[in-house]
């Protein structure tokens, strides 16, 4: 018991013997010291819910350490990073992928298989597609974790221009253009980036 400016105060703690416990242990066990539990390591195995996400948390009631004096155990929570894909960026329950075709598929039109989480997808490239197209596959996505169903993948089509001509294949494209009526605008300097760039870019527009 204290005496302050407000009064006497009067504090509580546990016994210095016993803890609070109520009783002492005389002959206290050499390899938990009277405490009723001892470190050691276990395997625990774990379901992953379909459309779980980085950063998630999964508990697993009465998993954890042991309450001191055979008190309940605690609870263990695993939180889970998810690993990043070689070709599909995640956003929510959608998944984007960027898709590299020739000029001339993108002109006539084609059919290309991409990578899904259900493995090769044939997709059909209409004809005239422009670079920048992006082509919606419904259901495709990631299981919904709160939820029924699936999200979408879409398709991010880039037309890659190649980066060096033949003598021929330019003039090749100069009758292209004559017959179009089009300004010839085909020089053997033409560039533009390739898959790789264009991927790198998608992931930064999703914040991935």
């Amino acid at each position: 018991m204290t005496r302050s400016i407000l009064g006497q105060m009067m504090t509580s703690r546990p016994c210095a013997n016993c803890q609070g416990y109520g009783t002492t242990i005389t002959e206290p066990c050499g390899e938990c010291a009277g405490d009723g539990r001892v470190r050691a390591r276990s395997t625990v195995q774990i379901d992953i819910p379909a459309g779980i996400d980085d950063g998630n948390r999964i508990q697993l009631s009465g998993r954890g350490e042991v309450g001191p004096g055979g008190g309940p155990s605690g609870d263990l929570y695993v939180e889970v990073h998810v690993q990043s894909h070689e070709s599909l960026v995640r956003d929510g329950d959608d998944l984007h992928t960027p898709l590299a075709i020739s000029m001339v598929d993108a002109a006539l039109g084609t059919r290309v298989e991409i990578e899904s989480l259900d493995g090769q997808l044939e997709l059909s490239i209409p004809q005239g597609t422009q670079s920048g197209t992006t082509i919606p596959i419904r259901g495709k996505g990631v299981t919904k974790l709160r939820g029924s169903g699936r999200g979408d993948l879409f398709v991010h089509v880039e037309v890659v221009i190649p980066t060096k001509l033949s003598e021929k294949e330019a003039e090749i494209l100069r009758s292209f253009a004559e017959l179009r009526g089009e300004k010839e605008r085909v020089s053997m300097s033409n560039t533009q980036g390739g898959e790789t760039g264009f991927f790198s870019r998608l992931k930064e527009a999703l914040g991935r």
